[in-house]
């Protein structure tokens, strides 16, 4: 992505990020994160003890922290704008705003139908997101796993609150309810956002509480896995729900990263609807999940950070694809 970035002259910073631990239990955590960072191949890991963090982050608390220094930020729209120009530059046709409503194979191939063209394929990629499952049902797959929306609520730090943060501070993730927990993000275009939490959706593209697809919420309250997810995890999707509601226990929840926050620091941000990949026994995916066949490609799951990562899994994608093709 960085050499993307720079080839194409879009707007990113490697401006490192910083994992912080709030307590013992969270310690022994960072050193398995740690390891598997270096595992997977990241440079620059350090482990921080209190005075080393504010050292980097001045307002920051916690007692340890795992300084990322590879971690950067990134004008997404200006990596998308140059993907369209380059895919143009290659003869490509894009379709936006295309809705698939039939996938059929034959003798001949695909047949894809949306609602706005036609088209004949020899061999399908279903990167469909919050769509995927559906798409690699109606090519005929069973869905075994679903995608259960979970809209992602932000706030944003005001003017007066900015300097509270300098760049990324994490929490140190929990491996058993896999979202990042709530973090604050400096954004390329300036600015602090604040979150997530995670709550269901009740639409696939429910970007506010109040959006409502009924074959969006019905598709998920029949599933067994969601309740069965719940049921293992009631305490926390209490908690998040709550959340979602009250600016002050958000607010709580970043004062574990950054005591100095308050109430009146916040202002309503955006939000993001996750393409959850959940099992039927309610256990979230929490890799990377496809399905391979002998003319289509599904990609079911694709977890956080799917967008910064895009160059790279599309590289992995591009492996899977027949040289035939």
């Amino acid at each position: 992505m960085v050499a993307f970035c720079n080839a194409h002259g879009i707007r990113h910073e490697i401006c490192g990020k910083l994992v912080v631990a709030t307590n013992q239990e969270e310690m022994a955590r960072l050193d398995i994160l740690q390891e598997r960072g270096r595992q997977n191949g990241l440079h620059g890991l350090v482990r921080l003890n209190r005075d080393e963090m504010r050292e980097i982050e001045p307002h920051v608390g916690g007692i340890a922290g795992l300084r990322v220094p590879e971690e950067g930020i990134v004008d997404y729209q200006g990596v998308c704008d140059a993907l369209v120009e380059e895919n143009r530059q290659l003869g490509t046709t894009l379709h936006t705003d295309a809705k698939v409503t039939c996938l059929k194979h034959d003798g001949a191939g695909w047949l894809v139908k949306s609602e706005t063209i036609e088209v004949r394929a020899d061999f399908i990629v279903n990167c469909g997101g919050l769509y995927c499952d559906r798409i690699a049902q109606a090519a005929g797959e069973i869905r075994t796993i679903r995608i259960v929306p979970f809209r992602g609520e932000y706030y944003r730090l005001k003017p007066s609150a900015m300097h509270l943060v300098h760049n990324l501070i994490y929490p140190v993730p929990d491996p058993v309810f896999p979202f990042l927990g709530v973090h604050f993000t400096r954004l390329i275009d300036g600015g602090i956002e604040a979150g997530p939490n995670a709550v269901l959706a009740f639409a696939r593209e429910g970007y506010t509480k109040w959006k409502i697809n009924p074959v969006d919420l019905a598709d998920a309250l029949f599933f067994p896995g969601l309740w069965s997810f719940i049921r293992q995890h009631r305490a926390m999707t209490w908690d998040e729900i709550r959340r979602s509601f009250s600016r002050r226990l958000f607010c709580r929840s970043l004062q574990r990263l950054v005591p100095e926050i308050q109430e009146s620091d916040l202002e309503t941000g955006g939000a993001g609807v996750r393409a959850q990949a959940m099992e039927a026994s309610g256990t979230l995916v929490q890799d990377f999940a496809f399905i391979e066949r002998k003319n289509a490609l599904h990609l079911i799951n694709a977890p956080s950070p799917a967008a910064t990562a895009a160059l790279a899994i599309a590289e992995e994608i591009a492996k899977k694809i027949p040289q035939a093709v």
